[in-house]
């Protein structure tokens, strides 16, 4: 199994980017997906999550308003678009995938079973 993003980058205060985690060697249409991100000397932290069918999402409050988790299990992706950046979104953000099916979404990292390598987004102010 194998989660790789992409959309990362550098970006001035405000401006925009949008993150895609494509997952590869199982298909995850049944089971929550969520973004995570970690920035230099700090914990990862939760960022989004959004339910196996798309009809549920749950936001950290420092995003909630200006990220939005979206994703098309036809292809396998899960999506964050970024709006209204700031610097301290700047970190590494990593996509992960759950592997059971549950009633909830899950913000912490104990719950997720699979990891992306994770993408660099730099916000300058």
């Amino acid at each position: 199994v194998q989660l790789v993003e992409s959309g990362g980058g550098l970006v001035q205060a405000g401006g925009s980017l949008r993150l895609s985690c494509v997952a590869s060697g199982r298909t995850f249409s049944s089971n929550a997906m969520g973004w995570f991100r970690q920035a230099p000397g700090k914990e990862r932290e939760f960022v989004a999550v959004i339910s196996s069918s798309g009809g549920s999402t749950y936001y950290a409050d420092s995003v909630k308003g200006r990220f939005t988790i979206s994703r098309d299990n036809a292809k396998n992706t899960v999506y964050l678009q970024m709006n209204s950046l700031k610097p301290e979104d700047t970190a590494v953000y990593f996509c992960a995938g759950e592997r059971g099916r549950w009633a909830t979404l899950h913000s912490s990292t104990w719950d997720y079973d699979y990891w992306g390598q994770g993408t660099q987004v730099t916000v300058s102010s």
